[in-house]
């Protein structure tokens, strides 16, 4: 090859590499910013799914008369509080009944279960029906029920009420009035509970509207970890 023909076809591949560049510099510079966007709109859109940090449980002073091992519910407030020792409690953010929904009342924990099943009572699957929701007559126990990881049965006159504490696989609903009349918890939160509270544990509901001054009164503080 004469020395002439080799600069050719050097200039010819600089060239061409000169071409070439910016496009592939744009390509790799453009995807970053792209890529970036999708996980920003991918973190907040789970930030939207996380618990308000006002739910998170919490070791709290309240004044009650109530004895160490009640567990009091607030349905206004969104918390459930099992008293732990004179005017203390361990406070977890809860979800509660929808409008139509709420109760009240004195109960017992009657059993427990682990991962438990789910069996939707027949007047929720007919309501459920007629506003086009089918939902199925038993679940299995896992990450997909609806009771979450636990659940306490609770009874009353040791009738079962139909009504549980129990965990979530919808953790973002915790703060809310959703549930047809059950307290859900998120896993974590019901794991804790579970451990803490054996069957034949008094409840105290306190319904929509109701004042919790019978029962209970905020004290300012929080102690622990």
């Amino acid at each position: 090859m004469s020395y002439m023909r080799k600069i050719i076809m050097m200039m010819s591949v600089g060239l061409a590499l000169i071409i070439a560049a910016p496009s592939a510099f744009a390509f790799t510079f453009n995807q970053a910013p792209v890529a970036e966007a999708q996980q920003s709109d991918v973190i907040l859109a789970a930030a939207k799914k996380r618990v308000n940090p006002k739910f998170k449980r919490r070791n709290v002073r309240i004044e009650t008369n109530q004895k160490p091992g009640t567990i009091i519910i607030d349905s206004n407030t969104k918390y459930l509080y099992l008293v732990t020792a004179k005017n203390k409690a361990i406070r977890y953010g809860v979800g509660v009944g929808r409008e139509g929904f709420g109760w009240s009342g004195t109960v017992k924990i009657g059993r427990k279960a682990e991962w438990p099943s789910w069996t939707p009572p027949k007047t929720m699957i007919a309501r459920e029906a007629r506003k086009g929701r089918k939902i199925p007559p038993f679940m299995k126990g896992g990450i997909n029920n609806p009771l979450g990881a636990r659940a306490l049965y609770l009874y009353r006159g040791g009738r079962d009420t139909i009504f549980r504490i129990h965990g979530t696989n919808q953790p973002w609903t915790i703060g809310q009035n959703m549930s047809s009349g059950c307290i859900r918890m998120v896993n974590k939160d019901v794991e804790h509970l579970y451990k803490r509270a054996p069957v034949g544990t008094k409840v105290i509901v306190i319904g929509p509207g109701q004042s919790s001054s019978k029962y209970y009164t905020v004290k300012k503080g929080i102690f622990g970890a």
